[in-house]
């Protein structure tokens, strides 16, 4: 038998809750709990991110400390430029008791 294995990436993708661009800016406007967490480095947010957007470096050895700080009644939208590096700092807030939501592809997407 031969079969394709998922990536595990891809497994630990499945298990949050992902949306397009679209979907994503409309879902966070709509809900008085968001908070837009940029995932990137301080030199890609500097360049470009979306509008009252807060970084948190996912490559920061900070990270944790970052997180743990933010508060706990907000949702927190979380996007990067692909999708990999929001997938891991939704991963690390969700097991941590936020509410997340990661943006699928990440800003990439926001052309297509």
């Amino acid at each position: 038998m031969n079969h394709c294995e998922i990536p595990r990436w891809q497994q630990i993708k499945q298990t949050l809750h992902n949306l397009s661009y679209v979907a994503f800016m409309s879902a966070a406007a709509a809900d008085p709990k968001a908070v837009l967490l940029d995932a990137r480095t301080p030199e890609e947010f500097t360049r470009n991110t979306l509008s009252h957007s807060i970084n948190v470096n996912y490559l920061s050895e900070q990270l944790a400390d970052e997180l743990e700080a933010l508060p706990i009644d907000k949702t927190y939208y979380v996007f990067c430029q692909t999708g990999r590096r929001s997938l891991r700092v939704c991963v690390l807030l969700r097991n941590i008791g936020y509410e997340v939501i990661n943006l699928d592809e990440g800003l990439a997407s926001k052309d297509q």
